[in-house]
């Protein structure tokens, strides 16, 4: 079965580790379009669920920017 990042998974992360998991999430994308490409590809499913797992990296990514999620580890200003 396909492995699914869960949005509560992504908050655990630390910023580097974060970036770290979306640059193997690019890679695997990579490879699998290129895999469909050429014919190889099995499982065409697993093309979207690594597109949905970029896309909740860069949600969780831009939610720390505008202050909606905290990293962890961030003290809260108050």
């Amino acid at each position: 079965m396909a492995n699914v990042i869960h949005a509560h998974e992504l908050d655990e992360l630390n910023d580097v580790d974060l970036e770290a998991k979306l640059r193997e999430a690019k890679e695997e994308l990579f490879n699998l379009r290129f895999q469909a490409a050429t014919g190889q590809l099995e499982s065409h499913g697993r093309l979207r669920t690594v597109k949905k797992d970029i896309a909740r990296i860069y949600t969780v990514v831009r939610e720390r920017e505008l202050g909606i999620r905290t990293a962890p580890g961030a003290e809260e200003e108050n």
